[in-house]
């Protein structure tokens, strides 16, 4: 699919946490960036026509609608980006790749294997015709993250050896939080292991190069009931109050489990939303033979370097203040030492989309990269469910290529 007069008209599916992200990155994306196509936001879809109406005022969008089919089919939508909860991410993507559209999709790709499989599957087949598709792992485009990639890339930490990687969360730590999507298992597919170990998962292969090839886990689900909610909502939920009827919680609290990647590297991966005190803690540090690196998203405008090939007395950890121009993604932004924030990532992460699809190159990273996360998670779980057995992560490639 082409551009029409360089414009790429995007529809997106879901308005509330990811959506306004999404729609912040939309907006601004053309303004700081010089690209080959131009993002218009014509249409936002939501299941709730008074609410979506707010959000399509509030965020930018041109109209808006409650049929998310309409929106796939209508002719003027170039991109649909899917914003929902996991357990509608294969419906629409698969809908909307038969209809020769490029497909942004958020993390993780899908609520199974059997679903990524189908949606990697489908991908392979529309790019044929010129439709594209990516799956949304914003924290790659984190500048830090870049630069991680980069210095491995070249070498400068040598053999890898240790891969640690934690990402940390508080927000269900109180047993009345109520019963939202999120910890229902028919809608999210899994719980603090997809929503946010994919994201380490993902990050970490990307930076190192090297794939998990195996896993040994345990999860637990440390309150196993709670009261419904007053409304199906996010990270902000109330409960009905008092006295509410309670629901059973389907999903992980936390998972834990230990790695071997196929370039040799040990690794640990621990994701929680029961960390009391830690609000969206992601770290990961990686070892080489030749020195380390190290990212916090907590201080997301650095990055920690040891270099082991300078002499001992001047060795030690040096921080990267990662806001140079020549730095990723930074050019366009502000001087140094002027640092930018969370909402940037999807800035970038549009940048890369808009300037692949308008290029006639596949994005990353792809639906097969994002159905590898799958079959890891999915690894996880098995691994878990078997006493913490060691457990191979199923290969992807001949189901893609099918």
């Amino acid at each position: 699919m082409s551009t029409t007069n360089n414009e790429l008209r995007v529809g997106m599916v879901g308005y509330a946490f990811m959506g306004a992200a999404h729609s912040q990155a939309w907006r601004t994306v053309n303004r700081v960036y010089d690209l080959p196509a131009r993002a218009r936001m014509v249409l936002v879809c939501g299941r709730d026509s008074g609410k979506v109406a707010d959000a399509a005022d509030r965020l930018g969008w041109e109209g808006h609608t409650t049929d998310w089919r309409e929106l796939v089919n209508r002719p003027d939508i170039d991109v649909v980006d899917i914003c929902t909860p996991g357990d509608s991410h294969a419906e629409i993507a698969l809908a909307a790749l038969a209809a020769g559209k490029h497909v942004l999709c958020e993390k993780p790709l899908a609520n199974t294997v059997a679903e990524a499989r189908e949606m990697a599957a489908a991908a392979a087949t529309a790019q044929a015709g010129g439709a594209r598709s990516m799956c949304g792992f914003n924290y790659r485009r984190v500048p830090a993250v870049a630069l991680m990639r980069q210095l491995i890339a070249d070498g400068r930490l040598g053999e890898i050896r240790h891969v640690r990687a934690t990402y940390l969360q508080d927000w269900i730590v109180d047993p009345q939080f109520p019963l939202v999507w999120r910890l229902r298992k028919e809608v999210s597919g899994s719980g603090a292991l997809g929503d946010i170990g994919a994201h380490i998962i993902d990050l970490t292969q990307y930076v190192t190069g090297q794939r998990i090839s195996g896993v040994s886990a345990v999860t637990e689900t440390f309150v196993k009931e709670r009261p419904l909610p007053a409304e199906s909502s996010g990270l902000a939920a109330q409960a009905d109050g008092a006295g509410a009827a309670t629901g059973q919680v389907t999903v992980d609290d936390a998972a834990i489990f230990v790695a071997r990647l196929d370039g040799g590297a040990l690794a640990t991966y621990e994701a929680t939303r029961f960390a009391t005190g830690r609000k969206n803690a992601l770290r990961v540090e990686i070892n080489g033979s030749l020195g380390s690196v190290a990212f916090d998203l907590e201080r997301l405008n650095e990055l920690e370097f040891l270099d082991a090939t300078r002499p001992s007395a001047e060795q030690g950890f040096n921080r990267i203040l990662v806001t140079e121009a020549e730095h990723p993604y930074l050019s366009a932004w502000w001087p140094p030492g002027h640092i930018i924030g969370y909402e940037h990532s999807f800035t970038h992460q549009m940048r890369d989309f808009i300037e692949a699809v308008a290029t006639g190159v596949d994005p990353s990273p792809s639906f097969a990269e994002a159905l590898q996360v799958q079959l890891v998670l999915d690894a996880v779980t098995r691994s878990a469910d078997l006493g913490s057995s060691w457990t191979e992560v199923e290969p992807s490639l001949a189901s893609v290529a099918a």
